[in-house]
């Protein structure tokens, strides 16, 4: 509570927030209505409608089957063989990435949260995108649910982390969370091994073997500064993996065109889910958006790794070219 704040004090701020949320949300009056109503400026009005949804007084659920029901999510569907598709429309001009990655991420974490069931094993990957997608989880619990992470730890911002997306979720939904301690990536083939061999390494990754779900996105060569910058690769890799074709790649797992596992530097030296053990999870939903992602996007769909894919509607396009 901050300074000087009385819980009376808290409890009326709280009542007050939440009767200008049910104005705007419940009743449909605009926020120039409601100033006028309870006679407090628009502005003020603004800043409770946010403070409402970062307290919690607020809980903002978009059912994500509405966004299964379009042609475009149809015919994308049929083309890649996907259990369902769920797609961003993208309404404003000119275009933001960010923003774009915003609404995908939202409209995933409402998908997947959907999609939970009880006594699900959730398995989660890293980065930008999955950290969207965890910090606009629902709020909620899942009976049973638990959140596994996909890949060790990486020298990154603690913001990408996959320590950070999988824990965040596992709060969100008030589940045990089952980080995994070791890296992601080691200097040598024989580290890793010893490391897979550990006994609470090896019993978490056996773990990722009975997984129900996964929420992964795929990385993009043509901007390789989160890969570089995370310690996953070398740049001297990065170029070996494009000069063998590579489009995309999870966590370390590199793929060509056609979504083929190649063979390369970091073959050996991964401590996480196998791209075999990603392919066995009954559900697996692809979150991934914007320009830069499509050839990778492409390939992921071609090789098989998902059943459900979120993106956005220029890149839902693209692909149906």
């Amino acid at each position: 509570m901050p300074d000087g704040k009385t819980a009376k004090d808290a409890s009326h701020s709280e009542a007050q927030l939440a009767h200008v949320a049910m104005l705007y949300y419940r009743e449909g009056l605009t926020q120039s209505e409601i100033a006028q109503r309870i006679g407090l400026s628009r502005a003020t009005i603004v800043n409770y409608l946010r403070l409402a949804r970062d307290l919690g007084i607020v809980d903002i659920r978009i059912r994500g089957e509405s966004f299964t029901a379009s042609p475009l999510s149809r015919k994308l569907t049929e083309r890649y063989g996907l259990t369902d598709c769920y797609i961003a429309h993208n309404d404003v001009e000119p275009q933001r990435d960010e923003g774009v990655l915003e609404r995908v991420g939202q409209l995933a974490a409402s998908a997947m949260r959907d999609l939970l069931e009880p006594r699900d094993k959730l398995g989660i990957a890293w980065g930008e995108t999955i950290q969207h997608v965890a910090n606009t989880f629902p709020n909620g619990p899942v009976p049973g649910l638990t959140c596994y992470q996909l890949i060790g730890s990486m020298d990154f911002n603690a913001l990408f982390a996959p320590e950070a997306c999988t824990i965040e979720i596992a709060r969100r939904t008030l589940a045990p969370c089952r980080t995994l301690h070791a890296p992601a990536v080691v200097s040598s083939v024989d580290l890793a091994s010893q490391l897979r061999e550990e006994p609470i390494i090896a019993r978490q990754l056996n773990e990722l073997a009975d997984l129900t779900k996964a929420l992964f996105s795929v990385g993009s060569l043509s901007h390789p500064l989160t890969l570089v910058g995370s310690g996953m690769a070398t740049q001297d890799e990065l170029d070996t993996y494009v000069a063998m074709g590579a489009k995309g790649v999870f966590w370390g797992h590199f793929i060509d065109k056609d979504g083929n596992w190649l063979d390369g530097p970091l073959t050996g030296r991964l401590v996480g889910a196998s791209l075999d053990q990603l392919r066995a999870i009954a559900m697996r939903m692809l979150v991934a958006c914007g320009k830069s992602k499509r050839e990778a996007i492409e390939a992921a769909l071609h090789g098989g790794y998902a059943t459900h894919l979120v993106t956005d509607e220029d890149t839902a396009s693209w692909l149906l070219r």
